[in-house]
């Protein structure tokens, strides 16, 4: 079914500024580029929203007010492309990153639906391990959450809310031993 064979694949999942793509980066330079790659799946949907409606892709991809902007309208039209084909953007991610054909570790950043582990569990079966990031919302707000409504009230960051059977889930409020011990579990699955 698909071009690729990763011995593990880890999707990391948690709400905006809980600290996702640090424990990613964390996790990818204890591995290393000849072991593990990071696969982003906001990646792709940034990319075809950009490519439709003529925006900057670099200013989508940036943590800035012009994202923001775009957001919301960003996330109605990805739903409408999701309930066509639920892959789609997963697929479209792994193109995106050749080093997915040669890594036998993925940690894919930001999981953000049923529909993405779904999908990887449908195509890669038991080597998929999902991580689950909290912080509390002060610790978010921080590091510069501010909620936005039509947002943070959508299915892009509310669809795995009631999951509850992550195989590891960490707590990112600041202290560095949580992610150091969960960087130690997730090495410990890798081969």
């Amino acid at each position: 079914m698909n071009e690729y064979s990763p011995s593990l694949i880890l999707l990391i999942n948690g709400k905006r500024k809980s600290g996702k793509d640090f424990f990613a980066e964390l996790l990818h330079k204890r591995l290393g580029d000849e072991r593990s790659v990071i696969v982003r799946l906001s990646a792709p949907i940034k990319s075809r929203f950009a490519q439709e409606y003529r925006l900057d892709y670099n200013k989508l991809l940036s943590d800035s007010d012009y994202k923001e902007r775009y957001r919301q309208e960003m996330i109605v039209w990805g739903e409408r492309m999701r309930a066509v084909d639920p892959g789609y953007f997963c697929r479209l991610a792994l193109e995106m990153v050749p080093a997915a054909g040669r890594a036998p570790v993925w940690i894919v950043s930001d999981t953000r639906r049923r529909t993405d582990i779904s999908w990887f569990r449908e195509c890669y079966g038991e080597r998929v391990k999902t991580v689950h990031i909290k912080a509390n919302l002060t610790v978010r707000e921080l590091r510069g959450f501010v909620f936005t409504k039509g947002v943070d009230d959508a299915e892009s960051e509310c669809d795995l809310d009631g999951v509850a059977d992550w195989d590891l889930t960490v707590l990112n409020n600041g202290d560095p031993r949580p992610l150091e011990e969960a960087v130690e579990a997730a090495v410990g699955w890798c081969p």
